[in-house]
């Protein structure tokens, strides 16, 4: 089976079993959803989910932001781990986002990752999710079932980003990444797989292709 008839494959399995899928990261615009994504680093978002209320109930956007210490947001954020960084990034980007972007959270992939702790694909989150521009951001499942499903060679994040761009239609990007991320999640996870569990896997014939180290 050649790539092209895989990644067909997956996007029909997909669909099928997740016609809808929901932005696993609670948020009401922008600015609260770059700052949720930005916490989302080494954090499950069901944790995310239950700290950003608590933070954006003192400051959902970036003027409010500045007005309380790294000590403050630190404290607030410290369950979602690597806290002493992400408060800086966090006061941080509300200045220049208030300073630079009339307060406004920018909408170009440039723009967004000039921001501190902002990186491609915490960008590529953001872009898709709240401005609705075609990106395909690769998280550790994606890069993990890309690789199992034997549509990109593994090598590291941002390959198997190029590859799944030229293998999936553009205008399905922004649906198809959350898909994969829903199936790694439930059929396919890292630890405890099981072919017999997965249809993708079956469909295409893998057996137990595992990522790279």
């Amino acid at each position: 089976m050649t790539r092209n008839q895989k990644a067909k494959v997956v996007i029909d399995e997909l669909e099928r079993l997740y016609a809808s899928v929901p932005i696993p990261l609670d948020h009401k615009d922008p600015y609260t959803l770059t700052i949720a994504v930005l916490l989302s680093a080494q954090c499950t978002d069901i944790r995310v989910n239950k700290i950003t209320p608590l933070l954006f109930a003192k400051a959902d956007n970036p003027i409010d932001m500045v007005k309380l210490s790294i000590e403050e947001i630190k404290e607030i954020i410290r369950p979602c781990g690597l806290s002493p960084a992400k408060s800086k990034a966090i006061w941080n980007l509300s200045e220049i986002i208030i300073d630079k972007y009339e307060g406004k959270v920018p909408e170009t992939f440039e723009g967004l990752e000039s921001l501190p702790g902002v990186g491609h694909k915490t960008a590529s989150v953001v872009m898709s999710q709240a401005f609705g521009v075609p990106a395909f951001p690769v998280d550790t499942h994606i890069h993990r079932l890309m690789y199992r499903w034997g549509l990109t060679s593994g090598k590291n994040v941002e390959q198997t980003e190029k590859d799944a761009k030229k293998l999936f239609p553009r205008e399905l990007w922004n649906k198809l990444h959350l898909q994969i991320i829903f199936y790694g999640r439930e059929y396919s996870p890292a630890r405890g797989f099981r072919i017999e569990k997965s249809p993708i896997d079956q469909s295409i014939g893998v057996k137990t292709r595992l990522p790279k180290p």
